[in-house]
């Protein structure tokens, strides 16, 4: 479809390309708000398990296997959450990708839109980066989690 488009550097056929692109950020708003949604539930998870680790202290022998059984369910949770973050961003990453290549193949020989391939590409950049670096801090979140959710304090990776 944009490999037929004639003058790529015209405003119209600029304009075009930008419709186009843009079709996919309504799929990375939706993937935004679930990043949104599943930080928030793992950040529910990190507080139920600092309550039930500091419970767990002066808890009797019954009582601390009950927690043990909750905190191990925390961190089957934490792990799905994990997964979901994982997933998301990367659908995010891909959708950025998509984007930028879309954008690259139509004006990579405009002279004329230099500066809106700049301003648009280092848009979708800084995005992409933003996902990438999000997941990675959801990781670490995730990751403390679980190791607080450990039995006896071990490692739980």
């Amino acid at each position: 479809m944009l490999s037929t488009m004639s003058g790529a550097g015209d405003p119209e056929s600029i304009a075009h390309i930008i419709q186009v692109a843009l079709a996919p950020a309504f799929l990375l708003s939706g993937l935004a708000t679930l990043l949104n949604v599943f930080s928030t539930r793992l950040g529910r998870v990190a507080d139920k398990v600092d309550t039930l680790s500091s419970d767990l202290i002066g808890a009797g022998p019954d009582e601390a296997a009950a927690l043990a059984r909750r905190l191990a369910y925390l961190r089957r949770r934490s792990l799905l959450l994990d997964l979901a973050v994982v997933l998301a961003s990367f659908g995010g990453m891909l959708t950025g990708i998509a984007v930028l290549t879309l954008f690259v193949g139509a004006l990579r020989d405009a002279s004329a839109a230099s500066v809106l391939f700049v301003c648009f590409g280092l848009a979708l950049g800084c995005t992409i980066l933003a996902i990438l670096a999000f997941l990675t801090e959801i990781l670490l979140a995730g990751r403390g989690v679980r190791i607080a959710a450990a039995p006896n304090g071990r490692r739980a990776e």
